[in-house]
């Protein structure tokens, strides 16, 4: 018998030690996908978005990269300012 039938997927990753890791992922992956819409809208490249930020664009390929979770509010807020949108962050 499958003694996750049933459960939930919050509750097998939890169980596994991964939800936490899986959640900042996930995420980070959204905002990713957000940011690459709003730059395809307004037509900004990576490079201008570099020169917005005063950063290199390998600095902005790690902020956009949906896999490195290792970013500071500081830097979501200066991204977000950057395209010209407003950060937001909640508890649910």
């Amino acid at each position: 018998m499958n003694r996750h039938r049933g459960g939930t997927l919050d509750a097998f990753l939890a169980e596994e030690g991964i939800l936490e890791e899986v959640s900042a992922r996930a995420q980070k992956r959204v905002l990713a996908l957000q940011l690459a819409d709003i730059m395809e809208q307004k037509q900004l490249t990576k490079s201008h978005l570099a020169r917005e930020l005063k950063t290199s664009r390998s600095q902005v390929e790690r902020l956009l990269d949906p896999q490195n979770t290792a970013i500071t509010l500081e830097s979501l807020e200066r991204l977000a300012h950057a395209v010209g949108r407003q950060l937001r962050i909640e508890f649910a």
